[in-house]
């Protein structure tokens, strides 16, 4: 970090936030403070989705994770364009007629309140651990790789937030999502380019692209039926059309920006820009992850990308035997780089050389033994260690290969991402516990003044509250899984309740309420039995199948207690 990047990072941060502040800060009541009195146009609201979802989180795990296991990610987001098209005829529709603050307010209109503060309690639940990742994810690496401290790190982020969605609200999110996502994509595209750049002199885009296939990274769509792959296009069209049917439809931190939108109209074309460009845009990422990839087939790389586990290695008994896996693996990159420029030299003569195709598949093979080893001896140094090192890949690529200027305005992109989703989960967790929570259950009339109030007073707590997250969280096997993974244990229960009420009118409250209760108490079952007792890579079920089982059950066990109920009351009334 150079002066110049300072610069960049420092400007870049104060701007966003004095912007956001200054554009939006008087907000007269609630209207104003959680609907933006409605005054967004179609193309912000589709910026400020895109935003939402697009974490740090995003732009430190994804391209790390392409690193190690490519493209199949992108499977992830097939569901999500139809997704969109389903919530713009039926939940947008109904929300505006309704004229709802928060999602949950329908689900009173509907069944009652019992189910509307279930609803959201569950939302409260995951959005609370969800907002203090997002800021949890850029904090530790920045704090890994800067040496800046942890804590520090994670206040810093949350006060930035905090300071402007207290002062401005749903308009103060949406107005500095649209500066967030500009700084954003500039950053991503202007390092793809210089990856591509970076590659040698008589290397082609298109002999990238085969030098990653034939390390298996281009694999894009996998259409096994085997429940335990975590990426497919089954799950994907499935298990993601849910999560994402779920997440853009049901949860506040999404409902809350296209609910401010001018219209209907203006609403669904927001949401129909996010799905025309969310999965090209990840695509892109995973793409610049592979790139990231191919790059450093031509030049060092190290054992595990983790500083802190390099640091602790080096002050341990097992130095030396760490040392010597490195050398190897310095060997074995001298090795990779000869033959990936025979190969791209038998490229450029149009054939494709199965020998050397062999070669480098079987250098890659030995490079992620010479890593496992890396991670056995990491372990025995420190059995508490964090081996697995996808969000670090890019950071790392980051820090010693862009020019000056580039890592400030970098780094500025991921605190950036950090700040956008935060914004939205702090706006979206406020509204939510003072219109469902607090409002719903006083008994004496307050002005819209007090409310007003109390929203700001919310959007304060749960900022703290997500500091609080942050600041106790630990680094999972990959950040972005582990909020996927959160999501898909809560929405596929809080999907079900809504698709319930959209469609079957015939079933009840107390059918749907204690649907929900089993269906959520199963989901729990079934994601400790299938999924967290086992290994990585050894999970008899992939956690994206949990959106799809949660909303099937309060469903089916929905109809199944309303028919008992029915035919209960028939038999009193004869």
């Amino acid at each position: 970090m150079q002066l110049f990047d300072w610069i960049i990072l420092i400007v870049t941060l104060l701007f966003i936030v004095i912007y956001g502040a200054w554009k939006t800060k008087g907000s007269k009541n609630v209207e104003d403070f959680i609907l933006g009195s409605n005054e967004t146009p179609w193309h912000i609201v589709g910026l400020s989705v895109m935003a939402t979802q697009a974490s740090a989180i995003t732009f430190l795990s994804t391209p790390g994770q392409a690193y190690h296991d490519g493209m199949g990610f992108v499977q992830f987001y097939f569901g999500l364009p139809i997704a969109m098209v389903v919530i713009c005829v039926t939940f947008i529709p109904l929300y505006h007629k309704y004229k709802v603050y928060t999602a949950y307010e329908y689900l009173e209109e509907r069944f009652d309140l019992k189910t509307r503060s279930l609803a959201a309690i569950l939302f409260l639940f995951q959005r609370g651990l969800g907002t203090g990742l997002t800021i949890y994810a850029p904090a530790i690496i920045l704090s890994a790789i800067l040496g800046w401290n942890l804590t520090y790190m994670n206040i810093i982020i949350g006060v930035l937030v905090i300071i402007y969605t207290f002062s401005g609200g749903t308009k103060a999110v949406n107005v500095t999502q649209k500066q967030q996502m500009f700084v954003i994509m500039s950053g991503m595209l202007i390092t793809f380019f210089l990856i591509l750049h970076y590659l040698p002199n008589d290397m082609t885009f298109t002999s990238a692209l085969h030098i990653a296939g034939a390390n298996d990274k281009m694999d894009i769509v996998n259409f096994s039926l085997d429940p335990e792959e975590k990426y497919t296009f089954w799950s994907g069209i499935t298990g993601g059309f849910f999560l994402a049917l779920a997440y853009f439809g049901t949860d506040q931190s999404q409902v809350g920006r296209y609910l401010s939108g001018k219209s209907v109209r203006e609403s669904q074309m927001g949401l129909i820009m996010n799905g025309l460009l969310k999965v090209p845009m990840q695509f892109f990422i995973l793409l610049t992850g592979v790139m990231v990839f191919v790059f450093f087939q031509f030049n060092p790389v190290p054992l595990n990308f983790n500083p802190n586990n390099k640091a602790m290695i080096e002050k341990s008994a097992y130095k030396g035997e760490y040392n010597a896996l490195e050398k190897k693996l310095d060997d074995l990159s001298e090795d990779k780089k000869v033959i990936n420029l025979l190969y791209i030299d038998q490229l450029n003569q149009d054939y494709d050389n199965p020998i050397l195709r062999k070669e480098l598949v079987a250098l890659s093979n030995k490079e992620k033994d010479l890593r496992d080893r890396a991670k056995e001896i990491i372990l025995k140094a420190d059995s508490n260690s964090e081996t697995n090192d996808k969000d670090y890949v890019f950071f790392h690529f980051i820090l010693n290969y862009l020019p000056k200027g580039l890592i400030g305005l970098l780094l500025a992109v991921i605190i950036s991402a950090a700040m956008s989703s935060t914004a939205s989960g702090l706006n979206a967790l406020a509204s939510t516990t003072a219109i469902d929570i607090y409002k719903r259950n006083l008994k004496e009339e307050k002005s819209e003044r007090h409310y007003l109030y109390a929203t700001k007073f919310f959007t304060l707590l749960w900022g703290v509250i997500a500091i609080l997250f942050a600041c106790i969280g630990t680094l999972f096997e990959n950040l972005i899984q582990l909020v996927n993974i959160i999501g898909s244990i809560f929405y596929g229960t809080v999907l079900g309740i809504f698709l319930v009420g959209f469609y079957l009118k015939n079933v009840q409250s107390k059918a749907i309420f204690y649907s929900a209760v089993v269906s959520q108490i199963t989901i729990f079952i079934i994601y400790y039995y299938a999924i967290y007792i086992f290994p990585s890579g050894e999970e008899k079920l992939g956690y994206l199948w949990l959106n799809f089982i949660g909303a099937m059950l309060t469903i089916v066990i929905s109809l199944l207690l309303q028919w008992t109920i029915f035919r209960k009351q028939r038999a009193i009334t004869a």
